[in-house]
């Protein structure tokens, strides 16, 4: 049985970006930053193009990615994906997380609401089903530990961040 985690859900704007959006939020929120929405938005397009970069240039960076690529052209053609990932309104996923979270040496867990019906109500807890980099919270360059980022999936292709 996987324990049930208490956080606060930060909503996050549902424009098609919203996996990047809690992301960069939520690496702000770590370095006790907070974002305007422009520069949450700005940001979340610089993830996007970052991703963009690495899977469809044809540098040998895209070699570290492996696991990224399988998980891409199991649903789509690479040619396919590349045209895709160029949109603002490109959702990101599990193959986007894994090239982010190497990218940005952070660690990422991706949870489920728990929605169980308990005794005395409902319970408003997180499961968590993913985790991304968790190698990098072990600690960083300057000996501290990366902050871990979650992000809280509806499972409506909307991701949130919580805190």
């Amino acid at each position: 049985m996987k324990k049930v985690q208490r956080y606060s859900v930060q909503k996050v704007s549902g424009d098609g970006r919203c996996m990047f959006r809690a992301l960069v939020k939520g690496m702000a929120f770590n370095k006790g930053i907070a974002l305007s929405s422009r520069e949450e938005r700005d940001d979340a397009d610089e993830l996007r193009m970052a991703v963009k970069e690495i899977i469809c240039g044809n540098g040998k960076e895209r070699r570290q990615y492996e696991e990224a690529l399988v998980a891409i052209t199991v649903e789509e053609s690479l040619k396919r994906y590349c045209q895709r990932i160029e949109r603002p309104d490109f959702w990101g996923g599990e193959s986007e997380l894994l090239v982010l979270s190497k990218l940005c040496h952070q660690p990422i867990i991706v949870y489920i609401p728990e929605h169980e019906h308990t005794r005395g109500g409902w319970s408003s807890g997180f499961i968590p089903i993913a985790e991304y980099g968790s190698e990098f919270g072990k600690s960083s360059r300057n000996g501290k530990p990366r902050g871990v980022v979650r992000l809280l999936y509806s499972g409506k292709n909307h991701y949130d961040l919580l805190i």
